[in-house]
């Protein structure tokens, strides 16, 4: 009797060990490894923009001889922009850097009357236009994912055109045009919704300081010297396609 209750209870305990085992299996087989879908930003990309800007202009004449600039006041040169950028990204753990290059069209006008005069007070009016620019930028960024924070910096180039003209008649007297260049600091936010395009909206001030510009009248013949102050800000929406590879899986 003895000898048979042993060998019942081993029984009962080899059969238990061997469930606990196989539980034990199945529950680390339904287990598998978490995986987590990093986004990617590295690689080539291109892209569209289009936005608003608006351009602070202060125009001061150089007098001919020796003395102190006459101020023909600031007025605000605004409209609309559109145009495309091309740019290489790669990414460090969280960390993106990148190069981009920006070219837009644009159409930013302004005008005031002038607080300097030909013959009597106001009838001259400054006019200016600004109907294109290039950005050349470096960015670094922190990504979240599919969300990536950056900022930019580098230089930037613009197409400027001035003019006096007639308060009363709008005749044009004089006129200037020049390619300035000058520095860029802008800040932008980016969405990718999919893996190779994404969206976003950036902010730039261009600081493109003064310049000493001869007008000079229909026929050629050398006006006035102004010497013409300009900074930049401009909003824009932008959408890119990147050329770079998958979202990365890491366990």
């Amino acid at each position: 009797m003895h000898s048979k209750l042993v060998a019942l209870l081993g029984g009962a305990l080899s059969l238990g060990l061997v469930n606990a085992a196989s539980a034990a299996d199945m529950a680390v087989k339904a287990a598998p490894p978490v995986v987590v879908a990093m986004y990617n930003w590295s690689g080539f990309y291109v892209g569209a923009n289009a936005g608003g800007a608006w351009s602070r202009k202060c125009w001061d004449v150089v007098p001919v001889v020796a003395g102190p600039l006459l101020a023909e006041g600031c007025h605000d040169a605004t409209g609309v922009v559109a145009g495309g950028q091309i740019g290489y990204r790669w990414q460090t753990s969280a960390w993106v850097f990148g190069l981009e290059a920006q070219g837009d069209w644009a159409d930013l006008t302004g005008s005031r009357v002038s607080q300097q005069f030909i013959l009597v007070p106001g009838d001259a009016t400054d006019r200016s236009r600004v109907r294109g620019f290039g950005l050349f930028t470096g960015q670094v960024g922190y990504a979240w994912n599919n969300v990536l924070v950056y900022l930019k910096g580098g230089a930037a180039v613009t197409d400027d055109r001035y003019e006096h003209r007639f308060t009363a008649t709008n005749v044009l007297f004089d006129s200037a045009r020049e390619t300035r260049w000058g520095g860029v600091v802008g800040v932008g936010l980016e969405y990718g919704f999919t893996p190779n395009w994404s969206v976003g909206v950036e902010y730039d001030h261009m600081f493109m300081g003064d310049r000493n510009l001869s007008f000079t009248s229909p026929a050629g013949v050398l006006s006035t010297v102004d010497r013409v102050r300009q900074d930049v800000d401009m909003v824009t929406a932008r959408i890119n396609y990147r050329f770079g590879g998958p979202v990365v899986a890491k366990y």
